[in-house]
């Protein structure tokens, strides 16, 4: 009897054959073997570790949004109960950069790849000193892990960081329940099953929308990046920036000095860097005047600026130009951007709820668009006519996902050495 290969999906509908593959459908049916006749031949189907069974004594977890929806699942990390705004990657790989990444503060994540926890956690895949998403959602969320850099399993790793989970949720169909419906707050729980008790916990958490984050995950202590000696020295803002952001800078020659999100004017200016930058962060823009008076007071240096995500939402806020909440955000890492400068593409990587107003941009006269989204035409980069400042939505660092956008890293660098 002969093996064939396999591709699982949801349905038990029919086999697919092609290119000496088959594909089985299956309804949530778990098969150790199973043999099927096709074209007169006989074929043994194995299943080994490629469609996990939910153990019966997993404990359930059950996960409520804001319009009502009520899903049950199984628990997965820390037993608990989390809640916050719930939203989506689309991501296949990179999950721990996302866990870490310190945009993501205050949000219930689901992550829409099917198998999330395969190749375990290790030391280097992290963007800050800790997880920092409320809740995961998942469909399957891996204890068994295979990777030979990996240290631990995602189990452990939610439990060390206390992050309560969800797993046996179709991802699909609530990421496309969330695409027509919008971003709104939910809960997770594995210890409350009483769904009026948790209606009454969620009724609780306060809206993203106009919530001020940048300043809790923001580092509470100036640190130093880079060699010391380097020619080109950057003021970093930190609003929750990505570890890789700062890496992106220090390997192009720069000697980086942190700083909190409230840190003063005059203390920036004290350092006499080459150039400023604006990072990634959190929460709603518009809630955050003293970030916005910051920029405004850094722009009339003169010298380069660049902003990232939170960063480019500030410098438009700093130019009279509103921000306003999305209806489900962008986060994932095949977000295609055209820079119209240079009239070229790049796949991108992304993650934010908020976006510059393009209606209102069209009105400024110190700012013009360097970069739109191909898939809905939100504004993805800026730039200003009479001072070298820029900014961009999406994450050029790209810590996950692809590096088309790394050079915008070099124009900053070249700014500063004013090339």
């Amino acid at each position: 009897m002969r093996k064939a290969k396999i591709i699982i999906n949801k349905k038990l509908e029919g086999i697919l054959y092609e290119r000496k593959q088959f594909a089985i459908i299956l309804n949530n049916i778990y098969l150790e073997n199973f043999i099927i006749k096709f074209q007169n031949q006989t074929f043994l189907l194995h299943f080994e570790n490629t469609f996990k069974k939910m153990s019966n004594t997993q404990q359930s977890a059950f996960l409520l949004l804001q319009d009502g929806t009520f899903l049950q699942g199984k628990a997965f990390g820390k037993i608990g109960t989390a809640t916050g705004e719930i939203c989506f990657n689309t991501g296949m790989t990179g999950y721990q950069e996302v866990f870490t990444d310190p945009s993501y503060y205050g949000q219930v994540l689901i992550m829409n790849n099917v198998h999330i926890g395969n190749y375990g956690i290790n030391n280097f895949d992290q963007e800050s000193n800790s997880v920092k998403i409320r809740g995961l959602i998942g469909r399957n969320l891996e204890d068994k892990f295979s990777r030979y850099k990996a240290t631990g399993s995602l189990n452990d790793y939610l439990q060390k960081n206390n992050i309560v989970a969800i797993e046996g949720i179709d991802t699909r169909s609530l990421v496309a329940h969330i695409r027509t419906a919008g971003a709104m707050n939910c809960i997770i729980s594995s210890e409350i099953t009483d769904k009026k008790s948790l209606e009454d916990a969620l009724d609780k958490v306060p809206n993203m929308d106009g919530l001020e984050l940048a300043s809790v995950v923001s580092t509470q202590n100036i640190y130093e990046v880079g060699d010391a000696n380097a020619s080109l020295k950057v003021a970093v803002v930190d609003y929750g920036v990505k570890q890789h952001i700062l890496t992106s800078l220090a390997n192009r020659g720069t000697y980086i000095k942190v700083f909190p999100a409230k840190i003063s004017v005059e203390e920036l200016k004290a350092f006499n860097p080459d150039g400023y930058f604006i990072s990634n962060g959190p929460g709603d823009p518009a809630a955050m005047p003293y970030a916005i008076n910051t920029v405004k007071e850094l722009l009339k240096e003169d010298k380069p600026l660049f902003g990232i995500c939170l960063g480019h939402q500030l410098l438009a806020l700093a130019n009279d130009i509103p921000t306003f909440k999305m209806h489900h955000g962008h986060r994932g890492l095949n977000h295609p951007v055209k820079n119209h400068i240079k009239n070229q593409c790049e796949i991108t990587t992304q993650n934010h709820g908020f976006g510059v107003n393009p209606e209102a941009i069209k009105d400024s006269r110190e700012i013009e668009v360097t970069h739109l989204n191909l898939n809905d035409d939100s504004i993805e980069g800026i730039r200003m006519k009479n001072k070298p400042a820029f900014s961009v939505q999406y994450h050029p660092e790209s810590t996950p996902g692809p590096h088309d956008s790394r050079y915008l890293f070099d124009e900053f660098v070249q700014m500063m050495q004013g090339k």
